[in-house]
């Protein structure tokens, strides 16, 4: 169940910093409201999941899939570059959260 948190809470990372961007400096409230729920919520899921999983497991997937998914949400959404260099890294960040996955116990 930890896994599947830290999973929500990586995905809402990726929703609350597409939504500040989206706030423009937090001058719109819809984003701005966004931006703090998401949060919060992946806040508390991140930190659920640490009853279980140790401090750097659980940090470092968040902040990979984190840094993943707002890489895809650039390109997809903000019409981003998508270099084959900027691509490589994003395939080394996700290769390390398999990696560190598959060393937790």
């Amino acid at each position: 169940m930890a896994w599947i948190m830290l999973f929500f809470a990586g995905l809402l990372e990726v929703v609350w910093a597409y939504a500040m961007k989206l706030s423009q400096g937090f001058t719109q409230p819809v984003a701005s409201t966004v931006t703090f729920a998401a949060m919060f919520a992946s806040f508390a899921l991140l930190s659920a999941s640490m009853k279980t999983l140790p401090l750097g497991t659980a940090y470092t997937v968040w902040t990979g899939i984190g840094a993943v998914g707002a890489f895809i949400v650039g390109i997809v959404a903000l019409g981003e570059s998508m270099s084959a260099l900027r691509v490589l890294a994003a395939g080394m960040i996700v290769s390390g959260l398999v990696l560190m996955k598959l060393a937790t116990p």
